[in-house]
């Protein structure tokens, strides 16, 4: 199919997903087909090993957060991963919407994982500090307010990591992600709202620039932004 403009950033393309009144059984659909998808595409696997595993450490437990969890399939898969490698984890998954949080903790439980339903200030204003804070696909749901509040939280509380994973926009991505995911066209979101996501998504030099100083943009992944706040060495802060 062919694409719709891609070369400016459509802030006004809403997901189905975001509305409050969207049909529930084909939400918790959607939640269920994001661990298959975002293996695929949201290469967190590659950030994981550039990113957060060097930071995992053998005499404690690291502390990492995932905002905006949603389903919940990324703060479960940081898990696995790190127990893979034989270090220790509390991975806490946040997300202000209570379906998300709901579906989320109803799945099966993973060792070192919990979910709250809260907003990143929420843990700011507890005082929480975390080593690792993590997201993937949320930048592009934010007006430039939102944005800008998440990445401030993200600072206060972080201690030695921000890695913030979103779709990087183009017409490529446009028409691969519209032809793999047809078999997904009915029965969740997953499709219809991917394509308004890529829509929505930043290319990386716009996050950058609505990112602001003190941010750098990776490309680990085809079609990924990264959006970091770590000194350029990888090293903890």
């Amino acid at each position: 199919m062919s694409p719709p403009d891609l070369r400016t950033r459509d802030r006004t393309a809403v997901e189905l997903m975001d509305d409050p009144g969207c049909d529930l059984p084909t939400l918790e659909r959607t939640y269920a087909q994001f661990r298959a998808v975002n293996a695929v595409v949201a290469g967190w696997q590659v950030a994981y090993h550039r990113h957060v595993r060097p930071l995992l450490r053998e005499d404690r437990v690291t502390a990492i957060l995932d905002v905006g969890c949603g389903g919940g399939d990324l703060a479960r898969a940081l898990a696995r991963w790190a127990r893979r490698d034989g270090r220790r984890v509390q991975v806490t998954g946040i997300d202000p919407d209570p379906r998300a949080h709901a579906w989320a903790a109803r799945q099966p439980p993973v060792p070192g994982v919990a979910f709250r339903c809260a907003h990143s200030s929420d843990l700011v204003a507890e005082g929480r500090r975390f080593d690792v804070v993590v997201s993937n696909h949320v930048l592009h749901h934010l007006d430039e307010q939102a944005l800008h509040t998440l990445l401030d939280d993200s600072r206060a509380l972080a201690r030695d990591r921000v890695a913030h994973s979103d779709i990087a926009r183009s017409a490529w991505a446009y028409r691969l992600f519209s032809l793999g995911t047809r078999p997904l066209a009915s029965g969740s979101f997953v499709r219809e709202d991917g394509l308004t996501s890529i829509r929505r998504s930043y290319t990386p030099a716009e996050l950058a620039a609505a990112a602001g100083p003190g941010w750098r943009v990776e490309r680990p992944w085809p079609a990924r932004n990264l959006l970091l706040d770590a000194p350029a060495d990888d090293g903890p802060r």
